[in-house]
């Protein structure tokens, strides 16, 4: 049996376009795109990770309106996509709540848009995933991007996912859509 893939959207610590350690907003479409993407790749579990307890809130909300609110019987896909949020105030949360379901820890899977040595293709990892039983925990940054200290805490980093040309800002709903793709989809 392939091992677990668990998803987690950081917005701390992660980087302004100035390089400095913040703390980004949680977005309502943020939270529904990746949850529509984890669902249809097959994501265990998707974390949003964030300190502030505001923005923990106004995601259990969101999350609660379309699970038991107006939104369960409105739109019963946003539904079924959204049961696998989970909220958490850190990483090292996130970590311990995988831990407690699967009974170890998991593996840290990082992605970034800058070039690193020791970057694993797309591809390799895919080939890996098929192999591995130990979870996994694929971490995605918001702002531009995660901060070293989670890159420095990764077991594995992801390439950099690239385009047509230069540019290489995208959002982090396509990039996450991009990197499950690649990761877990059909072909």
């Amino acid at each position: 049996m392939p091992a677990p893939v668990d998803l987690a959207l950081l917005h701390f610590p992660v980087l302004d376009k100035n390089g400095q350690r913040v703390t980004t907003a949680v977005t309502n479409i943020d939270i529904h795109d990746l949850a529509r993407s984890a669902r249809t790749y097959g994501i265990r579990r998707f974390f949003v990770v964030t300190p502030v307890e505001v923005l923990r809130a106004l995601a259990r909300r969101i999350i609660e309106h379309w699970e038991t609110g107006f939104g369960s019987t409105y739109n019963p896909n946003r539904k079924d996509a959204l049961s696998i949020v989970r909220l958490a105030p850190d990483l090292d949360g996130a970590i311990l709540d995988i831990e407690k379901e699967t009974g170890q820890r998991p593996r840290l899977v990082v992605t970034s848009a800058r070039p690193a040595p020791g970057a694993v293709s797309y591809a390799a990892y895919r080939e890996e995933l098929a192999r591995l039983e130990q979870p996994q925990l694929l971490i995605l940054g918001t702002g531009w991007g995660l901060a070293p200290e989670i890159l420095e805490r990764a077991d594995l980093r992801l390439a950099p996912i690239e385009g047509a040309g230069t540019y290489n800002h995208l959002s982090v709903r396509a990039a996450g859509a991009v990197i499950l793709d690649r990761l877990l989809g059909a072909s």
